[in-house]
């Protein structure tokens, strides 16, 4: 099994954020942030991890420095030698494939050939105002677009409209490193999403979190199922993953001294970014009315119970021999890669020396 850094949405791993930043307001207070991701992303270059991840966030509370997966990644890829340099996620339809594959042929060169996507449909109805038209048909622009990616990435000139309305053949520039792009689909919970990613033939990347170990079972032998029913793609190479496909989770990470000790330590910042992604999720125009209509109070009872059930099954939070047991099951279970979250808001040094830790349990996968 594998193991990556995931940053999913903090600002930093300083510290969950407080607030939706108003314009004009707390210039330049993003900076350390900045840099805290770079240590972070060295320290696992040179502790042996797989991949750092880095998402893409618009205009929210939780992710705001994280709006261009590509620009954020090209720093990365030239602060580092050998780690992946991978997006976690691209929301697909937010952009033009064209424009998609030039920008990660770029860090593709930076890093020498280190990039791996996993592509989005997007989830949040504020994201859309960059492109509104995309959002009602966001999950079948990205089935119809993943192919397209591909025969982009081999080099394949395709037409587009021109500006006048003409149709030209296009052939994307730079030429990237890889042969073929590795990518994933990010699914946030849905059944249908595991199939999908197993039919197209690309990675899966899901998260532990919000469902039981069963229902995690059957998700994966529906991925794996349709991956196998799947022919391969006419005239474009496949990313040279595993014939089974490869099955991406997401955890919430902090190796500690004991379990007593790291539930102190995380507490207080995961709850308040649990309370920050409720928050965000009921602002969402296409929420259901029960999560949008939610009081302050039951928001942080409901980002109690979601930290407490966590804590259960399903994160790295804990002793090393804890974190052991649960890398061991998610093995069992048939992950190929754990993606681990780190910054929901502990300390620079936290986060390093948790890191530190997570390597050594890393040696015995």
């Amino acid at each position: 099994m594998d193991l990556s850094v995931m940053f999913f949405g903090a600002d930093a791993p300083g510290g969950a954020e407080t607030g939706a930043a108003e314009a004009g307001a707390g210039r330049g207070r993003h900076v350390e942030a900045y840099d805290d991701i770079l240590a972070v992303a060295r320290a696992a270059d040179r502790l042996g991890f797989h991949a750092v991840w880095t998402p893409e966030r618009h205009f929210q509370q939780v992710g705001q420095v994280f709006p261009s997966p590509p620009v954020l990644s090209a720093a990365l890829a030239v602060a580092t030698e050998r780690i992946g340099i991978r997006a976690g996620s691209v929301v697909l339809p937010l952009h033009h494939p064209l424009r998609v594959v030039e920008d990660w042929a770029v860090v593709d060169n930076l890093s020498r050939g280190r990039v791996g996507l996993s592509v989005a449909t997007g989830w949040h109805s504020a994201d859309f105002v960059v492109s509104p038209g995309a959002y009602a048909d966001r999950r079948e622009r990205v089935r119809r677009d993943v192919p397209l990616l591909r025969r982009l990435w081999a080099g394949e000139a395709v037409e587009f409209e021109d500006g006048v309305g003409e149709a030209v053949a296009v052939r994307p520039t730079p030429a990237p490193v890889q042969e073929a792009l590795p990518l994933w689909l990010t699914t946030s919970g849905s059944p249908e999403t595991w199939e999908t990613a197993g039919r197209l033939r690309t990675g899966v990347l899901g998260a532990t979190v919000g469902q039981s170990r069963d229902e995690l079972a059957g998700k994966i032998a529906r991925y794996r199922a349709a991956h196998a029913a799947a022919p391969e793609p006419d005239g474009t190479p496949l990313s040279g993953m595993a014939p089974h496909g490869k099955v991406t989770l997401m955890a919430h990470t902090f190796v500690g001294e004991d379990d007593a000790h790291v539930q102190r330590l995380v507490a207080a910042p995961l709850t308040a970014y649990l309370r920050s992604y409720v928050r965000q999720t009921s602002a969402n125009r296409s929420a259901d009315r029960r999560t949008a209509g939610l009081t302050d109070e039951q928001t942080a009872l409901m980002a109690e119970f979601a930290f407490r059930r966590y804590l259960t099954w399903g994160s790295l939070l804990g002793s090393a021999e804890t974190c052991r047991k649960m890398l061991a099951d998610l093995r069992d279970l048939g992950v190929d890669e754990v993606a681990c979250f780190i910054d929901f808001g502990l300390g620079r040094d936290d986060v390093l020396a948790g890191l530190h830790r997570l390597a050594e349990l890393q040696e015995e996968l």
